[in-house]
């Protein structure tokens, strides 16, 4: 029993869940490194990339002064809530936000859509679900679902009751070079633009995982939530495209960031372009499902900050004098918008004195 107690006490991390974010670093150098080589085989060509491996898409050229941009990302571990609810048709959304939320942070306008479906045994029901998801993020998202693959791999994928389950999806889109953003307009001084979440997303899932089923089931009411475990894990993923693409009509904005995994750390893909940092000093309420995950695997301010998107998931970098006519825009979209805080001189990501970017280096 003591023992039992005693790894209760323990504050759990994402690393302890099974996902180490610096070996996770690591592999993104060495891939970058090694695929980079590539980039020859187009130079002086239509095709060329225009930009390093490691920002939130792929640019190459197109001719005529425009760029295609280039996403590819998946639910990951969500899925496997989608098993075991036995419930599908959400998880589509997520495969179209994650990966169209991240092409808009280049200022690229979404297109087009492909999926990659692979399970271990086919059910077309739960094909159907997916398909629905993936319609219904994608008509949200303003994109063409163009083609896909569905493969199925009984000998890669558990063959548990109801069996394995993955799901990835690429986003293409286009922008001229003049409206290509990455960063390097950022500014000292700029105001950081906080976008509500709706709830977990599909990042950190594994360590919410591992800290609540030790103590509740999926199907289990949550009075805190107001409803049950799974169906809270399974609230897909908010879509922002519409509402940033106007805002960038409308407004100056020097950065964009889509908060996934390893959470704030991402703004520094962006500000580190200008060789400065950000400070995060105000915070609205943290959704229940954060408090939750805190609470049951003791995770400390620092791990949940670098993890999860705790209520905030977009941020937008924009002259402070041009904050408050963001956030009027974000508003008639209906999405919270509210300031969280500044670029700053101080390299590194910040929040409450604690430094979130705890691998300098990192892409």
């Amino acid at each position: 029993m003591a023992e039992t107690n005693l790894m209760r006490e323990q504050s759990m991390t994402y690393a302890d869940a099974g996902v180490d974010s610096a070996q996770i670093i690591m592999a993104h150098k060495i891939l970058a490194r090694k695929l980079q080589t590539t980039f020859q085989t187009r130079k002086g060509k239509f095709g060329e990339p225009t930009t390093d491996i490691g920002h939130y898409a792929g640019m190459i050229e197109i001719g005529d002064s425009r760029l295609l941009g280039l996403h590819v990302d998946g639910v990951g571990s969500k899925a496997m809530i989608a098993q075991m609810m036995k419930k599908y048709d959400t998880i589509g959304i997520d495969c179209v936000a994650m990966c169209v939320n991240d092409l808009i942070c280049t200022g690229c306008e979404p297109t087009s859509f492909l999926d990659y479906i692979a399970v271990s045994k086919l059910d077309t029901k739960t094909i159907e679900q997916i398909a629905d998801g993936l319609a219904k993020g994608a008509q949200e998202a303003g994109v063409a679902v163009v083609g896909g693959e569905t493969a199925v791999t009984p000998d890669m994928l558990s063959m548990e009751e109801g069996g394995g389950l993955d799901l990835i999806g690429m986003a293409i889109g286009t922008c001229s070079k003049n409206d290509l953003i990455l960063g390097n307009g950022v500014k000292e001084g700029d105001a950081l633009i906080g976008l509500s979440s709706s709830g977990i997303h599909a990042n950190g899932v594994t360590l919410a995982r591992k800290a609540l089923l030790r103590k509740y089931r999926l199907g289990e009411f949550i009075p805190e939530l107001g409803r049950s475990l799974g169906e809270e894990l399974l609230e897909p993923t908010t879509i922002y495209v519409k509402a940033v693409l106007a805002v960038l009509k409308q407004v100056e904005i020097h950065g964009l960031a889509h908060i996934t995994s390893r959470s704030f750390t991402k703004i520094r893909r962006v500000v580190s372009h200008a060789n400065l940092g950000a400070m995060i000093d105000r915070w609205a309420n943290v959704p229940r499902i954060f408090e939750l995950i805190k609470r049951e695997g003791n995770v400390s301010d620092l791990e949940m900050f670098r993890t999860f998107n705790m209520g905030v998931g977009f941020v937008v970098i924009c002259p402070d004098k041009e904050a408050e006519k963001a956030i009027e825009i974000f508003r008639k979209f209906k999405h919270k918008a509210f300031r969280i805080g500044k670029v700053t001189k101080k390299k590194g990501i910040w929040f409450d004195g604690l430094r979130l970017d705890t691998e300098p280096d990192e892409l």
